[in-house]
């Protein structure tokens, strides 16, 4: 997702630009993606802030074009406990506290807070085609091939943008990246229009994101985790603490259980290195969708001071 939204905007800013990928989008933790705009195990929050603002500006707009698959949804996040109004509420608008009939089986069930706001809800499959179809419009190459440094591609370009996610742990020798494995069971939609999340859910973290025609149910945030198999049980959980949220997933058909690592960092990387024309764009944890466009509009500033 990262690497994408860059390459397309250094294209579309008259840049060429190419892609060179050990994977193609379809088996990129991207499309496991529940993919709804939410800052989530991404730093520092000043920034994060300030790209996911443009991002969501963009999302608005791509929401009036149907072959893009991003959606504007309206829902809620819950909380057990009053808490404060979230601190990335200045880049979404009218974000309101929840009504006690907005929240789940109401505070019997434990949930004394909430947050309700429109998000854009992104369908992955659909996303990733449009932006792939786009990139292709605008005369990008993409090139299949796993790298195991960035000098191999330094002779032949300009400027190089590292956009390897937790690939970069090897490719260039990041040790501070550290896998955050995610499970999600994609199950029919019957019906639902809102999100709900669900991040201090004492029995792991809890969210229904409805699209068109399923819903992505999750999920896990396990640090340091690997294995990218999905695990039966912890399934078994995530169903089981979305029906208690939403009673009518409970007859939902089951379609897929996937498993994805998203690219923890203690900070995003994104700048230019000194006397070496390299620009790091990586290390997004759980936000690659929240701040693609922002930070692809930051890698290109970057490309046009380096070039």
């Amino acid at each position: 997702m990262i690497g994408l939204t860059a390459a397309i905007s250094l294209r579309e800013a008259g840049i060429d630009a190419g892609i060179v990928t050990a994977q193609l989008p379809p088996a990129t933790t991207s499309s496991v993606a529940a993919a709804i705009w939410y800052p989530y195990k991404a730093y520092p929050e000043d920034l994060v802030l300030a790209w996911g603002k443009r991002t969501y500006e963009v999302f608005e707009e791509l929401s009036c074009v149907p072959e893009s698959g991003v959606l504007m949804r309206e829902g809620v996040e819950i909380w057990h406990e009053p808490v404060p109004d979230p601190w990335w509420a200045g880049a979404v608008p009218h974000v309101r506290r929840c009504r006690e009939d907005e929240l789940p089986a109401g505070y019997a069930d434990g949930y004394a807070d909430g947050h309700a706001f429109v998000a854009p809800v992104v369908e992955m499959p659909v996303y990733l085609s449009y932006l792939m179809q786009r990139f292709a419009a605008a005369r990008g190459s993409v090139e299949q091939q796993t790298l195991s440094s960035l000098e191999q591609l330094t002779d032949g370009a300009r400027v190089v943008i590292n956009c390897a996610g937790l690939g970069a742990r090897d490719l260039v020798g990041d040790d501070s990246m550290r896998p955050i494995r995610g499970q999600i069971v994609r199950v029919r939609n019957p019906g639902l229009t809102r999100f709900v999340l669900d991040e201090e859910n004492p029995q792991g973290v809890t969210y229904i994101v409805p699209r068109s025609e399923d819903c992505i149910l999750g999920g896990t945030a396990d640090e340091g985790a690997w294995n990218l198999e999905p695990d039966p049980e912890t399934a078994k959980g995530i169903l089981n603490r979305c029906t208690r949220l939403e009673p009518r997933l409970a007859e939902a058909e089951v379609l897929e259980h996937k498993s994805g690592l998203r690219p923890g960092r203690p900070t995003i990387r994104l700048e230019r290195e000194d006397h070496v024309p390299i620009i790091h764009n990586y290390g997004h944890g759980g936000s690659g969708i929240t701040l693609s466009w922002g930070c692809a509009e930051e890698t290109l500033e970057l490309v046009g001071e380096a070039l």
